[in-house]
């Protein structure tokens, strides 16, 4: 296809290139005391890319990121491409044999990592690629990791200039690697095409300007932190990096900095709502949520608060959000508890998106009945290019031309979509249905519960049975005939669960999604459940 003499391809690499121009001295980003403009930022970027290319590093290897929240991941996100690399920003949580499998499986050239992740590199010592150390306060490198300090690397660059552009825009800018929870992880590839679609569309529905003031609560290494990097810099908004999610910490810098944004997963926002600083806002705060389906309750404890939830839904897949619940005219009417309810739907497809279907086994679309479950399936722009060498996945996910969610859904009336289920998440009890969620949420709204998850558990006469693992918040008590009917007064009593087992924390990713899949295999340890997925 001839796309004229005036096309150029596009790449979230364009919007430094712009806002170095536009806004210099503008603070690009925030690192405890330190305050860096938008044309310092461009030449660090600058700087690091030569250094990259000094290291080897050329079109289309890939460079591994080991690191939180901090500076030098966030130059990454423009440095690697600009030296024509592919970023592969790791989790920080990972053991060392799934860093191991992630550096092996990305192939990757190099690996940047922050010294206070030694420990996790360090058994893997002899086996790395090309290694560099950022230094961490309070963490000594492990000599047994050997490479080059921060420093030393940035000292083999240059600051001449390199251009923020790319032939092509299909060309992958990052490979995200997916939990692996169901086995190996999978490498999810990003495009320049896709990222920089994505950018603006979170800039869009995040309601974000010049004046924002984003703070890093949701992990960079996350989906490229929902492609947030790259779409502030779009806008000229001020990134402010945080090491570790502490609430207390999060508060403190909400009002000193005059934070505006911040991203995070549903169980992210119970801890900031519920700690001992939270206090009503002093300005406007939106809070973009996903990860899990939020509760109307922490959707009310947020409002209550004085924030502005926007809650959008995803997978790693689409470069993380894909949908957005839509406020309509007429929901700031409602009353707090309809309002929040609303909210907690998925929504509709984003900006940038061709939109979300539900739709059964041959494709079809699910009557919009708000009842009629079928899988969530998506394409476009923000659907990956395909998993990083992995073709059967690939084609397998990708069956009918639509990506694959795994995900159970229905449609209500006014088009937008509500997550039910994982398809493996999803309790078949005497041939009925029974959707976690729903007797989440039913738990949830009780006033003792602060945190819940629900999974089946084997039952000798119905096949399954709902289980739920409950958090009570300080102070308060329950027991689990109490929590039972209180979800029988919203619900058909078979979904009441059967039993309910108070534990002192749920098992947790490192972006605050509740990991189901570890209660659920302990309770069905020497049984046979045959769920898909």
């Amino acid at each position: 296809m001839d796309n004229g003499p005036g096309h150029t391809s596009l790449t979230p690499l364009a919007f430094l290139g712009r806002s170095a121009e536009v806004f210099p001295g503008k603070t690009a980003y925030i690192h405890g005391d330190l305050r860096v403009g938008y044309a310092e930022f461009a030449r660090q970027v600058t700087r690091a890319a030569h250094a990259l290319r000094a290291l080897g590093v050329g079109p289309g290897d890939r460079v591994a990121y080991l690191a939180p929240n901090i500076p030098e991941l966030l130059v990454a996100h423009f440095a690697v491409p600009l030296a024509g690399g592919v970023l592969v920003a790791i989790n920080t949580r990972l053991a060392a044999e799934e860093v191991r499998h992630i550096l092996a499986h990305s192939g990757a050239k190099a690996l940047v990592v922050d010294a206070a992740l030694h420990p996790v590199v360090a058994p893997l010592a002899g086996g790395l690629p090309r290694v560099v150390t950022v230094p961490a306060a309070g963490a000594e490198p492990d000599p047994s990791v050997g490479g080059l300090g921060y420093e030393e690397f940035l000292a083999g660059g240059s600051d001449d200039p390199l251009p923020w552009e790319v032939d092509d825009e299909n060309a992958a800018i990052s490979i995200n690697y997916t939990s692996g929870t169901t086995g190996r992880p999978k490498g999810v590839v990003y495009t320049h095409r896709g990222a920089y679609l994505n950018g603006l569309g979170e800039v869009l529905h995040s309601r974000h300007t010049p004046e924002s003031v984003y703070l890093w609560t949701l992990p960079m290494f996350h989906c490229n932190g929902w492609c947030t990097p790259w779409g502030l810099v779009a806008i000229g908004g001020t990134q402010v990096c945080l090491r570790a999610v502490v609430p207390a910490e999060i508060w403190r810098i909400v009002d000193a900095e005059g934070v505006t944004h911040l991203n995070g997963a549903p169980t992210v926002l119970v801890g900031i709502a519920n700690a001992p600083e939270a206090h009503p806002l002093e300005r406007p705060l939106v809070v973009t949520t996903a990860g899990a389906p939020p509760s109307p309750t922490i959707i009310g404890q947020m409002e209550a608060l004085g924030a502005r939830i926007v809650h959008v839904y995803g997978l790693t897949e689409t470069y993380g959000p894909y949908s957005v619940c839509e406020p309509q005219p007429g929901w700031a009417g409602l009353a707090a508890p309809e309002r929040a309810r609303l909210l907690a739907r998925q929504g509709v497809g984003m900006i940038q998106t061709d939109g979300l279907r539900v739709v059964d086994d041959d494709m079809n679309d699910v009557p919009a009945d708000g009842e009629t479950l079928g899988e969530i399936v998506m394409r476009g722009n923000n659907v990956m290019k395909g998993y990083h060498r992995d073709a059967e996945a690939t084609a397998t996910a990708f069956r009918g031309g639509w990506f694959h969610s795994g995900d159970l859904g229905v449609r209500h009336p006014d088009g937008y979509v509500e997550l039910r289920d994982r398809s493996k998440d999803i309790i078949i009890s005497g041939g009925e249905n029974i959707s976690t969620v729903e007797v989440e949420r039913a738990i949830d709204s009780h006033p003792a519960v602060l945190e819940v998850a629900v999974v089946a558990v084997p039952d000798e006469r119905w096949g399954e049975r709902p289980k739920a693992f409950v958090v009570l918040r300080e102070g308060c008590a329950a027991t689990g005939e109490e929590l039972a009917d209180h979800v029988r007064l919203t619900l058909a009593r078979f979904k009441a669960p059967d039993r309910v087992e108070f534990v002192a924390a749920l098992p947790k990713t490192s972006t605050g999604k509740i990991q189901k899949f570890q209660l659920r295999e302990k309770e069905w340890a020497g049984h046979d459940r045959r769920v898909q997925g």
